[in-house]
């Protein structure tokens, strides 16, 4: 594939790493300090865009790949009050559109676990259930995309649960979020579920960029031919 990457930060440059490796080609770079010159003629030779951005831009970027009919992948989170407008465009012109919060295989397993022990506990209401994420100090959004991901999985299965809020706010109906940026953690999720009994907690920790940018990759590779919109439930056939 020829593949354009857009937000070449340090997961441009893992999923470049790896895109090479696997006999691809990049043939488009697009960051902050050139998006505003590109035009039309700079996607002629562009088979899909992987799209790791700010979440100012993620909606504007899509929106541009989807001008100039270029199929999307796209891992950036804290944006998502737009999302829907994206899925029209998707469903009435015919695009193609996958996106995930998380591309780790791990962490979509961990996805999969996690709504499976939400189910389980809900018929138990002596626990109570909160999430813990850590990530580097760089990242902008908390709670990340993947512990929003995390509550709502745990929302859809346990019927006392109609909400998730950052810790200081949190209330006896939401799942409550806890979010902490330390050094260069590239990401560790917990669930804990505590009764006054005991304690059973669920954890996924990342050991760097390059499980998310093969799962990237992998999802580009994945939806080639295809048209509308897929996510890693789709990718990994849950």
């Amino acid at each position: 594939m020829r593949i354009a990457i857009i937000g070449y930060g340090k997961m441009g440059h893992e999923i470049e790493k790896l895109a090479l490796e696997r006999n691809h080609q990049i043939v488009l770079r697009i960051d902050e300090n050139n998006v505003k010159s590109i035009t039309k003629q700079d996607f002629e030779n562009v088979d899909l865009a992987i799209e790791f951005s700010k979440p100012e831009s993620a909606f504007f970027n899509i929106n541009m790949c989807f001008d100039n009919h270029i199929p999307v992948v796209s891992g950036t989170t804290g944006w998502l009050d737009n999302f829907d407008k994206l899925i029209e465009r998707c469903t009435n012109e015919k695009q193609t559109f996958f996106y995930a919060s998380n591309y780790s295989i791990g962490v979509n397993m961990f996805f999969k676990i996690n709504t499976q022990l939400a189910n389980m506990m809900n018929q138990h209401q002596d626990y109570e259930v909160s999430i813990e994420e850590t990530h580097h100090i760089q990242k902008i959004d908390a709670p990340s995309g993947t512990a929003i991901s995390l509550a709502n999985g745990i929302i859809e299965n346990i019927d006392r649960k109609i909400k998730w809020e950052k810790e200081a706010e949190s209330s006896k109906d939401s799942v409550s979020v806890y979010s902490f940026r330390e050094g260069s953690v590239p990401g560790n999720h917990k669930v804990i579920y505590e009764s006054p009994f005991d304690k059973i907690m669920i954890e996924h920790d990342a050991k760097s960029r390059k499980g998310f940018a093969l799962g990237a990759i992998l999802a580009a590779e994945f939806i080639v031919h295809k048209k509308g919109f897929y996510t890693m439930n789709d990718l990994l056939k849950f």
